[in-house]
């Protein structure tokens, strides 16, 4: 090969070097398709009867429609073409090639948002208080309900009463009903559409010095100041509250956190997170962990006597000891009525291991009502 041959051979390698090396850069400069769950927003093209077309150049065209079309038809009311509205992705592969969106979850996905940002800003929020427990305050923003513990009401609004009678804490705290109070939201629980508010003036710096007190895995002593259906509210010190998720009360089934605990009571409990100026704590890290001693030594395939403690959506709860239960689910009988039929609560059955993960707590079980069980188990 001649030295002209491979000049020419050379330069065309590093034209060609030079054309991936832009189409590259195009490429990672190129926007992708929205993805499922997704916000996406453009203007409306057209509404129809039961549809809205919504423009997602370059991607294509949104469509809201079905279920998601009757859910969001408040939001749809006030809606006109070239309108830009946001959305929610909730399927890309739509058989007329239109990407499918829902209003209704953008709307609470951006309540969210806002509430985050809320949190993180300190902003006083003018609300009106709704109801009243013996716990503290319900109060409503944005469609959602909040909870205002007693304990993070300020001293002129703090029920103050002989014995901490329940029935006179109640009575004070209805006299609240229907004002409007200035607070800021101190917690948001999007899984379980909770948020937590506080009346007390709230210095970031100040709340900040006092958290920095603590860490994770620390040991203190706290007394109850609050009871909600989704947990309990501890007061760690003066200014400082923390949060028991009902998941973290007990190894057991825990229905009602109001049967276990009154206000003003001393309970220890264990830090478990640390963050945005939140403590979460854990009663039951104090306690053993009844699944311990099954590690090792049941598997899937034994056999187990269990009582039946809880139906829920999926089938009936099963404990085989204090704090450790598992599901048999509906599927296994065929159907929930069927399941039913043959449960009963409180009653004590023999049961098949299907799956055991004791570093979870997971595990499912199959009643033993025929031979045929035992063989699709093993």
């Amino acid at each position: 090969m001649t030295k002209e041959n491979e000049d020419v051979i050379s330069s065309i390698a590093e034209h060609a070097k030079l054309e991936l090396s832009s189409v590259g850069k195009m490429l990672d400069k190129a926007e992708l398709p929205p993805q499922m769950d997704a916000l996406v927003e453009g203007p409306v093209i057209s509404i129809q009867k039961s549809s809205v077309y919504i423009d997602l150049a370059p991607f294509g065209t949104g469509i809201i429609y079905g279920r998601e079309f009757i859910n969001a038809k408040d939001i749809i009311k006030k809606i006109n073409i070239g309108d830009v509205v946001k959305a929610k992705v909730v399927g890309t592969d739509n058989d007329e090639g239109y990407i499918e969106l829902s209003l209704k979850e953008a709307k609470q996905a951006l309540i969210w948002s806002e509430a985050d940002k809320a949190i993180k800003s300190k902003i006083a929020l003018e609300l009106t208080v709704k109801e009243a427990n013996k716990g503290g305050l319900i109060l409503d923003w944005q469609g959602i309900s909040g909870f205002l513990p007693a304990s993070q009401l300020k001293s002129e609004h703090y029920p103050r009463v002989e014995d901490s009678d329940k029935d006179k804490i109640l009575k004070a705290l209805k006299t609240l009903v229907g004002k409007r109070i200035s607070v800021v939201m101190i917690s948001a629980l999007p899984k379980e559409g909770k948020l937590i508010f506080s009346e007390k003036d709230n210095n970031p710096e100040e709340r900040k010095e006092i958290i920095g007190k603590y860490g994770i895995g620390d040991e203190i002593e706290c007394t109850v100041a609050g009871i909600v259906d989704f947990g309990v509210f501890l007061k760690v010190e003066e200014g400082l509250e923390g949060l028991v998720h009902i998941s973290e009360i007990d190894w057991g089934l825990v229905e009602d956190p109001r049967s276990m605990f009154k206000i003003g009571e001393k309970v220890k409990a264990k830090i478990i997170d640390i963050k945005d100026g939140k403590i979460s704590l854990s009663i039951k890290a104090l306690k053993e962990n009844p699944w311990k001693e099954f590690d090792g030594v049941l598997k899937k395939g034994d056999i187990v006597s269990g009582v039946v403690i809880k139906f829920n959506k999926h089938g009936a709860l099963v404990s085989i000891k204090q704090g450790v239960a598992g599901l048999v689910h509906n599927s296994s009988f065929g159907s929930e009525e069927k399941l039913k039929k043959t449960l009963e609560m409180g009653k004590t059955y023999n049961f098949q291991v299907t799956l055991f993960e004791p570093k979870d707590q997971r595990m499912t079980l199959v009643h033993l009502d025929s031979e045929k069980k035992i063989e699709e188990v093993k």
